[in-house]
């Protein structure tokens, strides 16, 4: 082969490998606003945790890295992980998931088979591990007392118990019907005081290494990009009129 002739193939070749790689990024895109917009539309379901799953995915990405991990298919697996953590809800009826009081004995056991639910889909469609570990475990409670399991701590995997910590901050501090949303200095109190029974101390630790600043801004960046859900009447097509 001359010279010319290998110069031409190796310039072949990056342009086949360059179109390879922008495919594979589209492909990455599609895929993760196909993700975004199904736990959107879960989210739909219940108004008063709209956009829930955008905001704990964040979370749950900065405390990994505030806990060290820098591998960015760890990362990116655990953002996955907490968007899709409560896809086993679509299996459950809104007679209960939206029930205003509380829930029955009867009731209460049906929700919560929705990590076990969501795991099943996960796993039917293969994505990796630590995926399927958030959706399946992300009830479990440090001291053991959580579902569907009942593990104990570091038999949880590591992946469920940062989300487990993003669950809470976010739940902390979003509006709920029967209280409005408290401030981030309350949070830390709620994670503090359960370091060791709901949580794992290691992690709420981490959380306290950063200023709450930054929670602050995660938070208010994840939320300024939802629309208010009036917004959405727009986007129903108007019935044309009779011809």
């Amino acid at each position: 082969m001359s010279e010319e002739t290998l110069r031409l193939e190796v310039k072949r070749l990056k342009k086949e490998l360059a179109l390879h790689l922008r495919r594979s990024r589209e492909l990455e895109e599609a895929y993760d606003s196909t993700l975004e917009n199904f736990m959107a539309a879960l989210d739909l379901r219940d108004v008063e945790t709209y956009g829930h799953s955008k905001t704990v995915a964040r979370y749950s990405h900065v405390l990994a890295e505030a806990l060290g991990i820098r591998d960015p298919r760890a990362l990116e697996s655990i953002r996955k992980g907490a968007l899709l953590h409560d896809s086993g809800k679509m299996a459950i009826p809104d007679s209960i998931l939206k029930k205003p009081g509380a829930l029955t004995p009867k009731e209460w056991e049906v929700i919560k088979r929705h990590p076990a639910m969501g795991y099943g889909l996960v796993r039917d469609v293969k994505l990796v591990p630590e995926v399927g570990n958030i959706i399946l475990c992300h009830h479990e409670r440090f001291d053991g007392t959580g579902y569907p399991r009942g593990l104990k701590g570091e038999t949880i995997p590591l992946e469920a118990r940062i989300f487990a910590v993003a669950d809470t901050l976010d739940a902390v501090t979003s509006h709920r019907p029967y209280r409005a949303p408290r401030d981030f200095r309350v949070a830390r109190r709620e994670l503090t005081g359960h370091a060791g029974s709901q949580f794992d101390p290691r992690i709420v630790d981490a959380f306290c290494g950063l200023d709450l600043a930054v929670w602050e801004k995660i938070r208010f960046e994840t939320t300024r990009i939802l629309p208010p859900l009036d917004d959405y009447r727009a986007l129903v097509p108007e019935k044309a009129p009779a011809s």
